[in-house]
């Protein structure tokens, strides 16, 4: 028996790094040729470059911002160009600012949506023209534990992810009659991935002056 991804192709946003380079890596592994989309091109090239080189499957880079509609369709409709179909859509892009609510300004809460949020329908949209005319296919978004339970001083991270299960829900039951299956991944503190290494360490060390202790494999402000 080969690889069970054998062939397929799979498009994976924010795959430059974190859990998106693993999740390239894996469906690679799997036998998967990888389109690596992310807003920074070098880091999406090394993980093409690293894919190809250790998996022999075809891997390709490209830049995207996922909350730029064109850019979007752009990616998509290149992947089946030059590789003739779209099975898998990995929506992992994302960002996360925390504040308080009464002092968060509202532009940066917008942006934490539009990533998040608008950006995974986004994906979901076009993935799903593609997906419903091929009569198969597979939209994944990952999303959190903060899509599942409100999350300390981070609103607009967890209402972007609720809103991502009802979206997921929603598309779900709108594309099951075409084959197209769609889901959410839901993992909980990733304490080595570059969401909390670079972002929310400093930035609840910074605004709470909370205290930097060891937790599990991670460092980390709160431990739950």
């Amino acid at each position: 028996m080969g690889p069970i991804l054998e062939d397929k192709i799979a498009i994976v946003t924010g795959g430059a790094q974190g859990l998106g380079e693993a999740i390239c890596h894996r469906l690679a592994r799997e036998g998967a040729h990888v389109v690596v989309a992310d807003l920074d091109l070098k880091g999406a090239q090394r993980v093409a470059a690293d894919l190809a080189a250790q998996t022999g499957r075809r891997a390709t880079a490209i830049g995207v911002d996922v909350t730029n509609e064109a850019q979007v369709e752009a990616v998509v409709q290149g992947t089946v160009q030059e590789l003739g179909r779209l099975d898998v859509m990995v929506s992992n892009a994302g960002i996360l600012i925390a504040e308080a609510v009464d002092e968060f300004p509202a532009e940066k809460w917008r942006a934490v949506m539009n990533v998040n949020l608008f950006g995974y329908f986004l994906c979901a949209k076009h993935a799903a023209r593609v997906m419903k005319e091929q009569r198969s296919g597979v939209i994944i978004q990952i999303n959190s534990k903060s899509g599942k339970k409100g999350s300390y001083k981070n609103s607009a991270y967890t209402a972007s992810k609720f809103g991502g299960i009802g979206l997921t829900q929603s598309l779900a039951l709108e594309l099951a009659e075409y084959g197209v299956r769609v889901n959410a991944v839901c993992p909980g503190n990733l304490l080595d991935s570059p969401l909390w290494v670079d972002s929310l360490y400093s930035q609840y060390a910074k605004k709470w002056a909370s205290p930097r202790r060891r937790c599990g494999r991670g460092t980390s402000t709160r431990c739950r």
